[in-house]
């Protein structure tokens, strides 16, 4: 068969046809050409002049030609021959010259038919800004940069053009650069080029004569008001031109001042009213983006109308009134536009917990953090606030896509450490961005707004409420026993009364308790920590019978938290069912962890206490732990959570009881009562919207009840005020200095500390003030009234600084003594005399009893006004008109104006006393006593006998205050004296009408100080910024013109303590040590409690902080190298070195918690430091910190959040 298969004919194939294809042009029409000339070859496939584009073959067919079939070229023997083969390269000199294409200068653009959209023709259209690119433009114009830098930018990017900052300054404007010389279009245009023999000739007005039109009309547009057109340049009148180039310049000044005083009265922040209901919210918003399972409130309606609207809003209502939904809706409203959002909050662990709800919610969510990066494509990305700051500052092209920012927590903008990044990340946001602020309830939302809208140029719609879906009650405890375990007495009510009677109630019931206890066991024998355990047992128990659990047990230190938790062995508060769904889901959740890891002591006592219903929530607890006890309490199965604050702040888990432990807290310096703030951020943990009716907030009085004054100012006290806490930071210097368009200045100016609203408003009151004032009438007689003016201030201002320096010394305090005469001004009094009963003992508000003279019927201080000639420098003694009384009243140093030479011998009980007795009703009429009558008739006396003034005793020769500043000022003060005398406008007759020269300069006074305020003279960091500046210098970082060096570019990789770690890699400190040594000694950055490396590292530290103290900065190099602490050093080492984890936890005695925060910060310094030596070119460190990174990322300290599966 195969012979017969070889003898049979193919049939014709397509190849002998005799056919041919041509293809005509390149829009791909092909003919057929059928009848070729025989003997002739066919003709060419295409008319294209190279021939039909190479097709692609198939890639896989390719490689497998390439390296599979052809054996010799990978030898299976020899792997070294054939990895130099692999590695072999052909040097191409050439590349090194490439230059990348320029950009297309032009584009297409199509002409429609404009009624039924046809195409009709394509024109060419100039392109503008073609060469903008990341690295030296700031315009949301420029091109992208490479995919991979699309997320976190670089660090020689440009950032985008921060919102806020466009207007150039006048100054500006006028400085002109070389390039844009003022042309005088007669006389200036050259008609010769340079060089050039042959020149122009201008006699043809023709196409050119538009073309100059045209430049002359854009430029013109500009400013002024734009030329009538025409098409040639005479008809214009050349003349016309040349005026017209500079007028524009007083026509733009006026326009400008006239634009900044509208600026200066705007009002930016926009209170929006939520007492009226919203009815008209669903014509308004027919289809929303997002809809919920419940019906708005008010509050949350009107601000998803201003996100509708595109507006930026402000969001201030108490944890659980629902500001989430606000997120939502901008989530869901960059979803629908196909934009993205960002959401910002400032705790790591709030992030995962957001992500988890808002993935679940939208599905679409990316989590960026120190160590975590989840989908960050996604539309809506939750990160921490310094992650956002790097990637506005490093121009990320995120930034691009951007509809809206989400703060969460505002009110963390107080926090020290790093409120002064949100700051940052709001002034660096570039315009197209809207921004979403979510608070707790703050007293000054307005301002803080008002700050916002104005560095924005925007408005901020400002909606704050103070209701609480769940009211609150707040009880004191006084019960620690089985008998007293109901003592819970009401002190607020729901509505928010303050109910004494409660509180006496308390008191009563702590005061039986503690005279019984006393009468029983004779000596007091029972120590701190059995009364401790018993309130906690009574009071635990007494909730849960009254189903009042879960419950918040805030305490303020994590040693009380475990002992609490472990006092309450014998307590069981769930039930069977409950164990068995706590026992499987704390198993799965360990299921990630290795074997050992699951024998953690602190896992075991932990598992045992959950078991029971208790837990407890600190930092020192296990990341890992903390989250299975967040989730398990969310569900209601933890009964009793003993947490310190971290809890309260933004971790959103709601109780039914919270309950304080103490009322007193450590704030890192020493013990102090909790803000009103603080104690409302959490006692409003209580009550779970939908699930109770009230919260119930208790605080536990063990050792007594506390003072009722306190209890006030903290229930219902003002929480905190939002406030600045700017700083300036190495890296924010360097990041600014790489870009020229970006002044350090400016983003100083828009701080909350220089940008005051308020302060523009109060400039524009002044102003209106001024003019309304009467002007000064400074003829004849009165010429020198504003030198009278200025002298008499000048003097009434050292008289204040010599007494202020008497009453601070110690002599003067000893001359403040029983018996003494002095010259009292106050509101009540002016410069009458009194004698001193009783000096209290409190050395910080000193304050003096004290008999004074007054007249009849004016004891109470209402009758004088002494405030009608204020500017008259009066030391004439007040002697009463009518018959003389007196008073007896508190003094604060500041009314003491003089201190006579003058004693009494009084006596002071029998005055005070008596005075007392008189203030009552029934003994209003009584005369007073002898010790008072006596002591009145000698001051009244001693003011007859001296009018015009009595002797006071000398600064310097009585007292015997010798410092420089008392001496001037006390000789200044006789010339001053001396010289009113020599002027003429006291004697003339109208001086006692230029009462509103006081007035009137006083006002000057204070708006010259406005205006200084909002110069820049007075950015209160200008100083210190030209001392960083100087540091930065000699460290060369940036060179004296201010541009930054490579080890300035190193620094802005790295987040804290930049210079530091800069330092020693420059120095080569890292590089002999081995991986895990050099972990170990990077530690130090990161650990915040209290070998050969550390010496460098101190030494390093040493010269940074002294270098810092001469350049001006006031932080010692003590302190400065002190905030290093190598505590962990050892346990670091050993980590990297592979020890379990149970064995590291005894190396020291930091809590478990603490390490692992500490190791995974270090990470994040680990990976800094590789950055940095990537763009020095040191790749072995990049690598060595690679392997230290490595080393650490194990096991319990490195597990996925459980949030985030």
């Amino acid at each position: 068969s195969l012979c017969c298969l070889s003898t049979d004919v193919p049939p014709p194939g397509p190849m002998d046809l005799p056919m041919s294809l041509l293809e005509m042009g390149c829009s791909g029409r092909f003919e057929l050409i059928t009848h070729p000339v025989p003997g002739q070859p066919l003709p060419p496939h295409s008319t294209l002049p190279h021939g039909l584009p190479p097709t692609n073959l198939n890639l896989e067919t390719e490689v497998e030609k390439q390296f599979l079939r052809d054996p010799a070229w990978l030898p299976i023997h020899d792997k070294d021959f054939a990895f130099q083969k692999l590695t072999q390269r052909k040097v191409d000199v050439d590349s090194l010259l490439n230059c990348c294409p320029s950009p297309l200068h032009s584009g297409l653009s199509v002409v429609r038919d404009p009624t039924t959209g046809m195409l009709l023709d394509f024109t060419e259209v100039l392109l503008e800004d073609t060469g903008l690119s990341a690295k030296n433009s700031l315009s949301l114009q420029r091109q992208p940069g490479p995919p991979s830098e699309s997320l976190r930018g670089s660090n020689t990017n440009y950032p985008f053009l921060p919102g806020g900052m466009e207007e150039l300054t006048l100054e500006q404007i006028k400085k002109k650069s070389e390039l844009e010389e003022e042309i005088d279009f007669e006389s200036d245009l050259l008609k010769v080029a340079p060089g050039l023999k042959a020149g122009m000739d201008f006699t043809d007005k023709g196409i050119s004569g538009l073309q100059l039109e045209e430049k002359e009309k854009d430029k013109e547009s500009e400013d002024a008001p734009k030329l009538p057109r025409t098409n040639s340049l005479e008809d214009l009148g050349i003349k016309d031109a040349a005026s017209s180039s500079s007028p524009p310049e007083k026509g733009k000044e006026e326009k400008s001042k006239l634009k900044d005083n509208t600026e200066e009265n705007k009002k930016w922040a926009i209170p929006v009213n939520i007492t009226s209901p919203c009815d008209d919210f669903y014509k308004r918003i027919p289809n929303p983006a997002f809809k919920w399972p419940f019906e708005l409130d008010v509050f949350q309606k009107q601000a998803v109308l201003r996100l509708e609207a595109h507006d930026s809003v402000f969001v201030a209502a108490h944890t659980s009134a629902g500001k989430t939904v606000v997120a939502e809706y901008a989530i869901a409203l960059s979803q629908k536009h196909m934009t993205r959002t960002i959401y910002t909050s400032p705790i790591k662990a709030l992030s995962n917990q957001k992500f988890r709800d808002f993935k679940n919610t939208f599905g679409d969510v990316g989590l960026l953090t120190g160590d975590v990066q989840l989908s960050p494509e996604s539309s809506c990305l939750i990160m921490t606030t310094e992650i956002l700051r790097s990637m506005l500052y490093n121009g990320s092209e995120v930034i691009r896509d951007l509809e809206w920012v989400i703060f969460d927590e505002v009110h963390y903008i107080n926090d020290a450490e790093r409120g002064v990044v949100w700051e940052e990340v709001l002034i660096m946001l570039p315009d197209h961005v809207s921004i979403i602020l979510l608070s707790a309830t703050v007293p000054n939302a307005l301002e803080f707004s008002e700050w916002i809208g104005r560095i924005k140029k925007r408005h901020i719609y400002v909606i704050s409420t103070l209701k609480r879906p769940v009211p609150l009650e707040h009880y004191l405890y006084t019960g620690n026993s089985t008998k007293t375990q109901k003592e819970m007495f009401l002190l607020v009510d729901a509505t928010g009364n303050f109910l004494t009677k409660g509180y006496y109630a308390a008191v009563d019931a702590k005061k039986e308790r503690t005279s019984k206890h006393a009468q029983s066991f004779g000596t007091k024998n029972t120590s701190q920590n059995t009364t401790d355990r018993s309130v906690w047992l009574t009071l635990l128990h007494f909730l849960s019978q009254r189903q009042q659990t879960p419950v918040v047990a805030f305490t303020f230190s994590r040693t009380r938290c475990d002992e609490n938790a472990r006092s309450l062995d014998s307590m069981d508060l769930t039930t069977s069912i409950e164990k068995a769904e706590i026992h499987s889901f704390f198993q799965k959740s360990l299921t990630r962890l290795r074997g050992g890891d699951r024998q953690l002591p602190q896992i075991l006592l932990m598992r045992d206490l959950l078991k029971r219903g208790i837990a407890v929530h600190h930092s020192g607890i296990l990341p890992i732990l903390k989250e299975v006890i967040e989730m398990l309490f969310s569900r209601g199965l933890v009964k009793v959570l003993f947490a310190t604050e971290t809890f309260a702040m933004g971790v959103n888990m709601p109780a039914r009881t919270v309950v304080f432990d103490s009322i007193r807290k450590h704030d890192g310096t020493g013990f102090r009562n909790l803000l009103p703030g603080e104690y409302i951020q959490m006692a409003g943990r209580a009550g779970r919207r939908g699930l109770d009716a009230t919260g119930t907030v208790i605080i536990l009085c063990k050792a007594g009840v506390h003072e009722m004054a306190d209890l006030h100012v903290m229930m219902l006290g003002k929480p905190t005020l939002l406030q600045s806490q700017f700083r300036l930071t190495y890296t924010m210097i360097l990041n600014l200095l790489r870009v020229e368009a970006l002044r350090v200045t400016d983003m100083m100016r828009r701080t909350s500390l220089n940008c005051c609203s308020v302060t523009f408003f109060l400039i524009s009151q002044l102003k209106q003030m001024l003019s309304a004032v009467p002007s000064v009438d400074t003829e004849g007689q009165l010429s020198d009234l504003l030198p009278y003016y200025h002298t008499v201030t000048e003097l009434k201002t050292t008289t204040e600084a010599v007494q202020h320096a008497i009453l601070e010394s110690v002599n003067g305090l000893k001359a403040l003594s029983v018996g003494r005469v002095i010259v009292v001004n106050n509101k009540q009094h002016l410069n009458a005399l009194g004698v001193i009963l009783q000096v209290s003992s409190d050395s910080v508000n000193r304050t003096f009893t004290a008999l004074i003279i007054c007249e009849k019927g004016n004891e109470e201080g209402k009758g004088n006004d002494n405030a009608a000639l204020p500017h008259l420098h009066n030391t004439s003694l007040f002697i009463p008109e009518g018959p003389c009384s007196h008073t007896v009243q508190k003094l604060k140093l500041q009314d003491i104006s003089a201190i006579t030479v003058k004693t009494l011998k009084v006596i002071p009980e029998r005055i005070i006393d008596n005075y007392n007795k008189r203030q009552q009703p029934r003994f209003k009429l009584d005369p007073p006593g002898q010790a008072i009558s006596t002591a009145t008739q000698e001051l009244l006396r001693l003011a007859e006998a001296n009018p015009s003034g009595i002797a006071t005793l000398d600064p310097v020769n009585d007292l015997q205050l010798k410092s420089v500043d008392v001496v001037e000022a006390n000789m200044r003060l006789r010339v001053l004296q001396d010289s009113l005398r020599d002027f003429n406008c006291i004697h003339s007759p109208m001086f006692g009408e230029q009462v509103c020269v006081c007035e009137r300069m006083s006002l000057q006074e204070e708006l010259d100080q406005l205006l200084f305020l909002v110069s820049d003279q007075s950015l209160t960091l200008l100083p210190e910024y030209h001392q960083r500046i100087k540091v930065l210098q000699s460290l060369q970082y940036v060179d004296s013109s201010g541009a930054v060096q490579l080890k300035g570019r190193v620094a802005c990789q790295i987040s804290s303590h930049e210079l530091l770690l800069t330092e020693l890699l420059f120095e080569n400190v890292l590089s002999p040590l081995a991986p895990e040594e050099s972990a170990a000694l990077l530690s130090c950055l990161v650990f915040t409690q209290n070998t050969q490396g550390i010496e460098q590292v101190k030494s390093v530290a040493q010269r940074i902080g002294e270098l810092q103290r001469e350049c001006g900065i006031p932080q010692t190099a003590e302190e400065f190298v002190g905030q290093f602490k190598f505590g962990l050093t050892e346990v670091v080492y050993c980590w990297a070195r592979g020890m379990p984890f149970a064995e590291i936890a005894l190396l020291t005695d930091v809590q478990e918690g603490t390490v692992v925060r500490c190791i995974q910060r270090l990470d994040e310094v680990l990976k800094e430091v590789r950055q940095a030596a990537r763009i020095v070119g040191d790749s072995v460190l990049g690598s060595k910190m690679e392997k230290a990174s490595l080393a650490i990322r194990r096991d319990i300290v490195f597990t996925a959040s459980l949030y985030t599966h």
